[in-house]
């Protein structure tokens, strides 16, 4: 079967990983394709619960073989936190496979990231300061470390010295920071390499000839499309690209072996940082959605900003990564409100003052920044959800307000969450095809 490729379908915190780790129980391989420790999933099976934040979802099912792409950013230091505190929890992680190719996050990088983000003050982007965006500007601007050069010293030495000698100047020129030393970065880098030696693989290699063989692959997005440093709320977006584009450049899989594109959704939508958000509800209705939702970061801890379900942002979604379907998660959170607003367009003011309708998602930041969402209200529900399993058990109103989302967005909805638990699902098509 050909590859899989899962993504976020609004601003992150969809619930990729319980979707990941609900297609994985039925794949062969899953491949994190791009971002670093800026992404978390939260996977739940039977009363154990496990927060990823480098780590393919697929390390949880023991007959899948996890496998950090290049195109991902990797934090050697995290990386091993995360591994020890799995395998102290029974799971063995012995079949991660990391890319020889992919970038490290340097010691240097960290600091960096919250320099620069101090010094931006009202102009922050709302970075979590792990030193994602400075390692991928230095893959951009072909100074990175990669994988592989942690085991040539020399060569490595290097690197660090011509990477170190711009960076300690605008430490201390421009931020007043001390100079970063280039032989205790060297050395700690060299050690950290020696760790993840029986973990390093030519994986484009390995993802590909599993793929020949008739293996599946689900490739696992991390952060979301909105996010996307292309196609996102930009300047307000991460560094890398979740779309399903990235997939094939973050692995080195070519489009022709994707089959599936799926688009993860919450039945509300939220967002964490900086940036426009429509939808977003700064009120007593905001705060009831991040406390029955128990929107907080995986990996911050920062409480999320919370709204109605956007179908503009959908649709977009559906478009820019060619969706097949959609899973819609915590759908149990509407549960006990009488009426539930969705975003259908947004009203936008132009420079003569006169607002006018948009439908499509615009593509000006300072457009899309004034947009008034523009909403229609479906009837809510009071039943309890969360033990149905079948689609036509849900109340009438929930099967309408499913149907109208899959309307709007223009791509069917295959799975609905109903709960945390890796068994409250509701399957409507399969997602495997």
């Amino acid at each position: 079967m050909p590859g899989i490729v899962l993504v976020g379908a609004q601003w992150g915190d969809e619930g990729k990983g319980k979707a990941t780790d609900l297609i994985g129980t039925e794949v062969d391989y899953v491949a994190r394709f791009n971002g670093g420790n800026n992404a978390g999933h939260t996977v739940v099976v039977g009363d154990e619960s496990y927060a990823l934040h480098l780590l393919p979802s697929g390390i949880i099912s023991p007959n899948v073989i996890p496998v950090i792409g290049n195109g991902v950013v990797v934090d050697l230091e995290v990386l091993f936190r995360e591994i020890d505190g799995l395998q102290e929890r029974g799971v063995d992680c012995s079949r991660l496979l990391v890319s020889d190719s992919a970038h490290i996050i340097a010691p240097f990088s960290r600091v960096i990231d919250k320099v620069t983000e101090r010094f931006l003050g009202k102009h922050k982007i709302g970075t979590t300061g792990r030193g994602i965006g400075p390692t991928y500007a230095d893959k951009i601007n072909r100074v990175g470390i990669r994988v592989h050069d942690l085991y040539h010293p020399g060569h490595l030495r290097d690197k660090v010295e011509a990477s170190l000698h711009q960076k300690n100047q605008m430490l201390i020129k421009l931020y007043n920071r001390r100079a970063i030393g280039v032989d205790e970065t060297t050395d700690e880098l060299l050690q950290l390499g020696e760790r993840l030696r029986p973990y390093v693989a030519n994986t484009q290699n390995v993802l590909n000839a599993a793929l020949n063989k008739g293996k599946t692959v689900l490739f696992e997005g991390g952060q979301a499309t909105m996010l996307d440093i292309d196609h996102g709320t930009y300047p307000f977006v991460t560094s890398s690209n979740p779309t399903a584009g990235g997939a094939c450049t973050g692995t080195g899989v070519g489009p022709t072996k994707i089959s599936r594109v799926i688009g993860v959704a919450k039945a509300y939508i939220t967002r964490v940082g900086e940036g426009p958000f429509p939808t977003e509800l700064d009120d007593a209705q905001g705060e009831w959605l991040r406390t029955q939702g128990h929107e907080y970061g995986v990996t911050t801890g920062r409480p999320r900003r919370c709204g109605w379900f956007d179908a503009v942002v959908s649709r977009y979604a559906a478009e820019v990564n060619g969706l097949t379907d959609i899973v819609l998660t915590k759908l149990d959170v509407l549960t006990g409100l009488e009426r539930i607003p969705i975003c259908t367009a947004y009203d936008i003011k132009g420079q003569g003052g006169a607002a006018a309708r948009h439908t499509a998602m615009p593509t000006d930041q300072e457009a899309f920044a004034q947009a008034e969402p523009v909403y229609e209200e479906m009837p809510g529900w009071d039943e309890d959800i969360s033990a149905v399993r079948k689609f036509d058990d849900l109340p009438q109103a929930t099967q309408d307000y499913v149907h109208r989302l899959e309307e709007l967005s223009g791509c069917r909805i295959s799975a609905i969450g109903v709960g945390a638990a890796r068994e409250q699902i509701i399957s409507v098509h399969s997602l495997l095809g």
